[in-house]
């Protein structure tokens, strides 16, 4: 049964695979393919395709058991299945021959027949051997799947010849064919089935496989099937037919030739291969591992059949290249991101176009690398290239790679770059020169449309160039700059007539009459009209300043964030915060003071040698000093060192007082400076107060080793240096002393320095009274204007650099208090900083006990605002009018600036108020001295003004507006006393902004008469005289001199008459003559004892005033009061201009009236208005109680600070022009001053103007002779020639070329260093071209005589007014030959220069006029002494541009230019604008004359004087 159940066993079959074998020598380099034959059938997939098998082998393997030491592999069976369903499994024997690796000859085996007749063998049999799968299996068949022969012997049912067809390795295919042949003939002996297979197909020679054919066509039943393992074609068919030939039950296979079977196959591997590719397309992350991939798609069947086709290593590979592409795909886009980001990296780096035009891109790279932004843009990386490392995978790092600007592309795009600037540039630049048109068509006004505008520049070169885009953008830039400015000029204006607006009743609206009113004044301003066409913005911006005007807060101000009190505020709360830090930090327990820090300052290593004096006389660094011991800690520094100023002042040491040393000129003058320094980087930088006022002490050394006679020259310059300083000077001792520093002069020293720590101290904490500290004496508002273009630290600082400033009661952040001793008494002064806008509520409602309104000379609208103000202050409150410019040369260089000083000084004259200028450039203003006067005027009224205060019955009960002050009024002064200490005895020498030298203050002898206040000020201990008027102490007396008692006047000094004369030829520019805006009297004599000569444009005298000197009231009897330019004898009983004595006493009697009444100027202004609306009503109405009163005039302001220094110890009225002749002081005293003298023609004088020395150093070149500085050679001084020559090279085109200051210190160093070495280079010295132009102008300001010679002045004057222009020119030219022939060569030199210059006027706007400006008054050095003169200054002017516009002509024998003839023979004419009443042009002083100093004092090396 189970017999009959058991199914059959499919049929076995063995195949014995043969061919040509042996050594190299029988088969070639390799043999004919049957083991790649037997692998590819019995294994077919790719991977376990093996395509190299070696037959040469060791002893070892060869008896490994899969060789087993036969010449046979067993390859193992397949098991497959006919077409007719019938299974069958092949067992595949190959018959090979194995050589021995060491003998290259075949192993010796069991088998020892030759290969022919053993692979004929039908029965093989080997025990134990193990199926063959590749060469590296032999030795290790423990890795490899074991699997043995069945039963260890098989009977082969048929054999596979195989024929090698393809060229073969070093063998002969004949030889191959014959060696087959006989195969063929031992096979067929066995009776078994025999098929050839061409092997090698796929590098088949063609007549090779014919050979083979025509062998197997010859045989009987030989079947030829072509094949080819490496690409897996006919290997199965060949096995199957030989299967079918041993089985004739199976169907006969139909062979194919190889060509059709590669086909077939290769279309199976194409198929195959595109659905694994389309598989592997769907791996999009290049980071993707084979493994990983491989192990999600081994279930696929497209990626099975692939493997199988092509094996894992071709899958792998088409992977690998999948994932490449990937990576590659995403390089590109990130080198495209980091290409695209590159232009953006340059527009930051590389954004100037001048500096990089003419770069090549390697140097750029260099350029980018030094560029602080570089790492923001860029990467460098540490390994290269960039896209071979990790920072693709950084996709949040948009730095582009360094390395990559290194190629091509990177380098296209930098020239793309540059080309784009230059385009950019050229683009910008017709939209700029487009701009200029359209700012060049005058009837663009704000607000009009494009439309109306575009058919005026169609034919403009840069509109056609431009875009639309690009036009109508500048267009409207174009609109919004005059839109903006048309608005700005707007409000402008409507300050500017504050007058309208500040008279509204603050307690209704407007009324229609009142608008109507307004808008007529305004709409005759073109200002007004500017804004026609934006009509609605125009009367929005009048409504809202009205409302600012109805509430004016400051968050309303229209000046916003430049409100002033927001900036008052801002700085109060900084300054007076750390003022009162630094006070109980410095002098916190200085009374008690036990050491001393001495920091001891000297040149040439004086400060080391008093040290170590100093030294000398202690014990162990303590000092006995008035039975007291101090420590000492020195500090010698030498004043050359550059760490001067850090060394001062450190936290581990900070003085109390530094000892200046000097034992020359030279040294005090570098001492000088030095204090200078510090005192400014201590003011600058405010990091502590108390250091601007650091104690200094000038010390004398004893002159031991050098002539007595430089002693007195010494002294008197060290006296004077610190009468400037306000420091205390120790002398030397008088006897011989063998040693530099005395013993007394060192105890003086440091006496003064206690004293000035205590002094301080006392400053800090004064002495504790009963009184409430709270309450003030004074109450002071200052005014001033928002928006105003100077800083409030400038106008606050008067106050705040003060040691006797401290803050207001808690809550008032706009005021401060000062403690200062007015009179006899110390008083309390309460300082409130408002605008103008928030002091009306003040103005109305609050005690005030004087006002300071500051305006801008700048600004006419701050002028209006003040009006304004001022008009509705009551005239029983004192005013100080302060006008702010940045300096004095502002006066005479800008018309505008000079009107509205002028007014403002007009006003004060009008209303008897103070006037005062403050200047940005200058340090005076830094001392409260500028208001003491005033403060005193304020006192002397505040009777008054308190009781005007409290009777006006007009005041309402109730005050709705803010209070600035606490109401407290008193009825009469609360002054309160301080004991007297030494210290008002004696103090630093009080500063005089007169000089130092003229005696108005008490001699040190008469010091016991005085008291010193906090501020170094003098004042009598005796009340001023009553009888004094105020108008006339107010302004008849020079600042800030107060009044003293007869004292005998001994060595008073009084200043040259030729000082005030030549002080204008200083400013800078020389002003032009003021025309005459009232009747002009003969001018009167003024003989040289005069204590002030007549300045050249001071203003006409009224007759019957005499010239005379300023002098201070004697005391209270009949006394002569002696004023400048008037002389006024001062009884009770008689009238001084009008005004009586008993008028000036019933001040606090009448009723008060407003300053608008008593200035003709404020009235004039507010009638103004109402008479373009109203009537013609004459201004005089308003003035008919003060017919008598004299029209104001110019009077020597006592608060002009004109004559004030600019530094603290340099500039200013000082030594040279005061003398000190008692016989001269006596005769003056002798004249009767209250004689009206005669009216004299003035005496025409021929003298030589000296000009000003500005030189402090001793020249051998400079203010010489100009024959001795030129040769027959060079005709031209070689100074000259280098600053022509630098000018030319490097600033021929610089804007304002000769009209612009250059650094004062640099033109004299470049003149110093030129003294020290001719060959000087200046391009070496790194200056500007304006400070060589400026040594230019000096060295031929410094000439002794001028350029063109005073003898040919009246012929030049005279041949200028010569109408005929071609007669004129000769007749110059004819006067120009009569020049010495040295002069003439050099003017020549310099004409030639300056018409260069004039040439590029269009970049340096220095026409010939403007040069000419500059120039005629060196070349031709004016005489200001000479009235004459002053009246052809523009003649003499034209005549320079003449010469320099007809250069050629003069000089070349050139042809004449047509150029409008300048030469005016009539005077200017006068300004057609004046205000209602002509008012007198504020006169300041002029400037100095150095070199005017008496003759027997010595010349001052020190520049002080």
């Amino acid at each position: 049964m189970m017999a009959k159940n058991k199914e059959p066993r499919p049929p076995s079959y063995a195949v014995s695979v043969v061919g040509l074998s042996g050594t190299e020598k029988d088969k070639g380099n390799c043999g004919v393919g049957k083991s790649c034959l037997c692998n590819r059938f019995v294994r077919s997939k790719a991977d376990e395709y093996y395509p190299e098998h070696t037959s040469v082998l060791s002893t070892i393997d060869f008896g490994g058991r899969v060789v087993n030491n036969d010449h046979f592999l067993y390859w193992g069976d397949v098991a497959q299945s006919g077409e007719d369903g019938i299974e069958c499994r092949i067992h595949v024997i190959e018959q090979t021959e194995f050589i021995d690796d060491q003998t290259f000859l075949p192993h010796r085996s069991t088998n020892l027949q030759l290969y022919i007749k053993r692979a004929a063998a039908s029965k093989l049999q080997s025990a134990e051997k193990l199926m063959y799968i590749c060469t590296d299996q032999l030795g290790l068949e423990q890795d490899f799947e074991q699997k043995q022969m069945p039963e260890g012997k098989l009977n082969i049912d048929g054999f596979l010849l195989c024929i090698d067809v393809s060229q073969g390795c070093n063998r002969k295919f004949d030889d191959q064919l014959k060696f087959v042949n006989n195969l063929y003939i031992q096979l067929s002996k066995s009776k078994k089935p025999i098929i050839i297979a061409a092997t090698k197909c796929d590098e088949c020679v063609d007549h090779y496989l014919r050979e083979v054919q025509a062998f197997a066509s010859n045989k009987k039943n030989l079947v030829v099937v072509e094949t080819s393992a490496r690409f897996n074609v006919n290997v199965e068919t060949c096995f199957t037919a030989l299967v079918q030939m041993m089985d004739k039950t199976r169907g006969k296979p139909k062979i194919i030739p190889y060509l059709d079977a590669y086909k077939t196959q290769r279309q199976l591997v194409v198929t195959a291969t595109d659905k694994f590719e389309k598989l592997v397309q769907t791996v999009r992350d290049y980071h993707a591992t084979w493994k990983t991939v491989s192990n999600k798609l081994k279930n696929h069947p497209d990626y099975e059949e692939y493997i199988n086709l092509e094996g894992t290593k071709k899958a792998k590979n088409t992977f690998s290249k999948h994932i490449e592409q990937l990576k590659q795909e995403h390089i590109r886009k990130r080198k495209e991101e980091y290409i695209n980001a590159l232009p953006r990296a340059l527009n930051t780096l590389l954004s100037n176009l001048d500096e990089i035009e003419l770069l090549s891109w390697s140097e750029a790279l260099k350029v980018m690398e030094k560029r602080p932004d570089f790492q923001s843009c860029f990467v460098v990386l540490e390994k290269t290239p960039w896209d071979e490392t990790d920072h693709i995978d950084k996709v949040n790092d948009r730095r582009i790679p360094f390395d990559l600007l290194s190629t091509l592309e990177a380098e296209k795009v930098y020239q793309n770059h540059v080309q784009h600037l230059i385009s950019e540039k050229r683009r910008v630049e017709m939209k700029e020169k487009f701009k200029k048109t359209l700012e060049k068509i005058q009837f663009i006004s704000p607000g009009q449309p494009w439309e109306e505008v575009i058919c005026f520049v169609v034919e403009d070169e840069a509109f056609k160039y431009i875009t639309d885009g690009d036009s109508k953008e500048v267009y409207a830039r174009h609109q919004r700059e005059i839109v903006e400015k048309a608005k700005e000029e707007f409000q402008e204006m409507l300050f500017e007539h504050s007058e309208l607006f500040y008279d509204l009743d603050l307690n209704a609206t407007p009324s229609t009459d009142k608008m109507s009113e307004i808008h007529a004044v305004l709409s005759e301003e073109p200002r007004y009209k500017a804004l026609q066409k934006l009509a609605p913005d125009r009367e929005s911006l009048l409504l809202k300043h009205i409302g600012f005007v109805y509430h004016p807060t400051k968050e309303t101000c229209l000046s916003g964030q430049n409100c002033m009190d927001i900036k008052v505020e801002e700085l109060l709360a900084s300054s007076l915060l750390q003022q009162d830090h630094g006070r109980s930090n410095l002098y916190h327990d200085s009374a008690n003071i036990d050491k001393i820090n001495l920091f001891i300052l000297g040149k040439d290593g004086l400060a080391q040698e008093l040290a170590n004096e100093i030294r000398t006389q202690s014990t162990d660094d303590e000092y006995a000093l008035d039975g007291k011991i101090y420590e000492l800690d020195l500090r010698p520094v030498d004043a050359k060192s550059p760490y001067l100023l850090t060394q001062l002042w450190t936290s581990a040491f900070k003085p109390h007082g530094c000892f200046c040393v000097f034992n020359s000129i030279e040294s005090l003058t570098f001492i000088g400076e030095c204090i200078a320094k510090i005192r400014a980087e201590a003011s600058q930088i405010r990091r502590d107060r108390y250091m601007a006022n650091l104690s200094f002490t000038l010390i004398l050394a004893n002159q031991r080793d050098s002539v007595s006679k430089n002693l007195p020259i010494l002294r008197h310059q060290g006296q004077q240096l610190a009468n400037k300083l306000q420091c205390p000077f120790v002398d030397v001792p008088a006897g011989t002393y063998p040693r530099k520093f005395n013993e007394a002069q060192i105890k003086q020293a440091l006496r003064g320095v206690l004293e000035a720590v205590k002094h301080n101290f006392d400053v800090v904490s004064p002495v504790p009274t009963i009184k409430d500290l709270s309450e003030a004496d004074l109450r002071i508002v200052m005014c001033a204007m928002c928006g105003d273009p100077f800083s409030v630290d400038l106008i606050l600082s008067p106050f705040l650099d003060s040691h006797s400033c401290s803050a207001a009661q808690a809550g008032q952040n706009n005021s401060l208090m000062l403690d200062k001793i007015i009179g006899e008494k110390r008083r309390r002064i309460q300082i409130t900083i408002l605008s103008y806008h928030s002091s009306i509520g003040v103005r109305k409602d609050e005690l005030v006990h004087g006002y300071i309104l500051v305006y801008s000379a700048k600004r006419k609208a701050s002028m209006g605002m003040l009006r304004a103000f001022l008009s509705e202050v009551q005239d029983t409150i004192p005013v100080q009018l302060v006008a702010v410019t940045d300096s004095q040369a502002d006066f005479f260089e800008n018309e505008a600036i000079k009107e509205l000083m002028t007014e403002g000084e007009h006003i004060a004259t009008e209303i008897t108020a103070k006037f005062t200028a403050l200047y940005s450039l200058s340090q005076y203003h830094r001392q409260t001295e500028v208001f003491t006067l005033f403060f005193s005027d304020v006192l002397e009224k505040k009777s008054m003004i308190e009781s005007s205060y409290m009777s006006d019955s007009t005041r309402e009960s109730t005050h709705t507006s803010e209070d600035v002050f606490p109401r407290s009024p008193r009825g009469g002064s609360l002054d309160y006393n301080y004991p007297d200490s030494e210290d008002d005895a004696e103090g630093p020498p009080p500063y005089s902004p007169i000089g130092d030298d003229v005696r108005l203050l008490p001699a040190p002898s008469d010091r016991s008469k005085y008291r010193l206040d906090l501020e170094g000020n003098e004042y009598p201990v005796h009340s001023t005289p009553i009888n004094c008027h105020d108008h006339e102490r107010n302004h008849k007396v020079p600042p800030p001199i107060k009044p003293k008692p007869l004292v005998p006047r001994t060595n008073v000094k009084k200043l040259d008459p030729n000082l005030l004369k030549t002080i204008e030829a200083g400013i800078g520019k020389n002003p032009r003559k003021q025309p005459s805006r009232v009747p002009a009297a003969p001018p009167e004599d003024t003989e040289q004892s005069d204590n002030y000569a007549e300045p050249i444009d001071t203003i006409y005298k009224h007759k019957g005033f005499a010239d005379d000197i300023y002098a201070v009231p004697e005391d209270s009897q009949n006394r002569i009061i002696k004023v400048r330019n008037s002389i006024v004898i001062n009884t009770q009983g008689e009238e001084e201009n009008g005004f009586s004595d008993r008028v000036s006493k019933s001040h606090g009697e009448r009723r008060p009236s407003k300053y608008k009444y008593k200035s003709k100027t404020l009235f004039s202004k507010a009638k103004s208005y109402y008479r373009r609306t109203h009537s013609d009503a004459s201004d005089d109405e308003a003035f008919t109680t003060s017919k008598g009163k004299r029209k104001g005039r110019h009077r020597g302001s006592e608060e002009d600070p004109l004559l004030s220094p600019v530094e603290t110890w340099k500039g200013g009225i000082d030594n040279p022009a005061i003398t000190s002749d008692q016989e001269l002081d006596e005769k003056k005293m002798k004249k009767k001053p209250h004689k009206v003298k005669e009216d004299k023609k003035p005496k025409k004088k021929t003298k030589t103007f000296n000009p000003p020395i500005r030189r402090n150093w001793e020249s051998n070149y400079f203010g010489m002779p100009l024959q001795d500085l030129v040769t027959p050679e060079k005709p031209i001084p070689l100074f000259v020639e280098k600053c022509v020559q630098f000018i030319e090279d490097t600033g021929l085109c610089t804007e304002g070329l000769y009209r612009v200051s250059g650094n004062k210190t640099d033109q004299d160093n470049i003149q110093k260093q030129f003294d020290q070495d001719h060959n000087i280079s200046l391009e070496s010295m790194g200056v500007t071209v304006n400070a060589v132009a400026g040594a230019l102008k000096a060295f031929f300001a410094d000439l002794p005589d001028p350029l063109v010679p005073y003898s040919l002045h009246q012929e030049l004057l005279e041949t200028s007014k010569i109408m005929d222009k071609t007669e004129r020119l000769h007749e110059l030219k004819e006067i120009v030959k009569k020049f010495h022939p040295v002069n003439y060569d050099v003017f020549r030199y310099i004409i030639t220069h300056l018409n260069r210059v004039s040439q590029q006027y269009k970049t340096n706007y220095m026409t010939a006029d403007n040069l000419s400006i500059c120039f005629w008054p060196t070349l031709m050095r004016p005489d200001f002494e000479n009235r004459e003169f002053l009246s052809t200054t523009k003649i003499h002017q034209s005549v320079i541009e003449t010469f320099i516009q007809q250069c050629q002509f003069f000089f070349y024998n050139g042809e004449i230019v047509e150029a409008p003839n300048p030469v005016a023979c009539q005077p200017p004419p006068s300004n057609p604008v004046q205000m209602v009443e002509p008012m007198v042009p504020l006169q300041l002083p002029p400037p100095l004359q150095p070199q005017l100093i008496q003759s027997q004092l010595p010349a001052d090396p020190l520049g002080i004087i």
